[in-house]
């Protein structure tokens, strides 16, 4: 992979050890993610969480420990497809010994944050547009304090940083490029890559439906609002994926998720 461009694809013989290594720790945090998420969760949708017999602590730990499974195997899936396309993770790859394809300031992170806060800033200018329409909740929301509630959205911002992209973009946008060039047998084109990142961001919509169902049950405005909000992030998470690495696509997505569940609650606080 190379900052600016896409790579051509390697050859078959990369080193396990180093997508092993990575695909676990990536495993691993998005376990810790998965738990992290949990709070936010229960008081986004706290009739779920009423339905289940399970204890919190034992909840967490089962949730974890299927994140650290699912996510490492689908972490290592992409990082052996993503040797014949040109994508994978730079950074965590490089740190394992593979060949470094890329310096780390070449991957300009203070960049990548700001797209990810321009995206941030253009869902909530969406969001504005698009939520007087929205029906009435089904359920009533707990109202925290304005710190709780940024802690719980500080803690979920790692689980869409770290697991949503090792899900959407490391595993399906690798897959969906692998399989378009007939199983990384020929160099990528940018056409590729832009329908992979339009197929993951519109899967990153329908991940968001059931949780939106929840809040509201599914109408057409819903749905519409569902996709249209997601899209905005999923394009800008993709094409960081595509140029930098996961690990950017996961800066870019932390920083939206920062404005959007940390500092939009404690300014909407401050106004009121």
């Amino acid at each position: 992979m190379n900052a600016t461009t896409a790579a051509a694809p390697s050859v078959p013989s990369a080193a396990w050890k180093p997508d092993l290594k990575a695909a676990a720790t990536w495993g691993l945090l998005a376990g810790l993610s998965a738990v992290a998420v949990l709070p936010y969760l229960r008081r986004l949708t706290p009739e779920a969480f009423a339905k289940t017999s399970l204890s919190f602590p034992m909840l967490a730990t089962l949730q974890g420990a299927q994140a650290f499974v699912l996510l490492g195997l689908l972490s290592l899936f992409g990082l052996r497809m993503g040797h014949r396309v040109g994508l994978g993770s730079p950074l965590l790859q490089g740190f394992f010994g593979a060949p470094r394809t890329a310096p780390a300031d070449a991957l300009r992170p203070w960049h990548t944050l700001l797209l990810g806060v321009a995206a941030a800033l253009a869902i909530i200018g969406a969001s504005l547009l698009l939520d007087p329409m929205l029906p009435a909740r089904l359920h009533p929301a707990a109202a925290p304090a304005a710190a709780t509630s940024a802690l719980e959205g500080f803690l979920a911002s790692f689980y869409g940083g770290i697991a949503e992209e090792l899900q959407l973009r490391l595993f399906l946008m690798t897959l969906l490029v692998w399989m378009l060039t007939l199983a990384g047998r020929h160099r990528p084109k940018p056409a590729l890559f832009w329908l992979a990142i339009v197929i993951a961001a519109i899967a990153f919509g329908a991940g968001h439906l059931p949780a939106a169902e929840k809040v509201w049950g599914l109408s057409g405005i819903v749905v519409f609002r569902t996709f249209a909000l997601n899209a905005i992030g999923g394009l800008v998470f993709g094409w960081l994926y595509w140029k930098r690495g996961i690990e950017m696509a996961m800066l870019g997505h932390f920083g939206a998720d920062i404005v959007l569940h940390v500092l939009a609650p404690l300014a909407s606080a401050t106004v009121a």
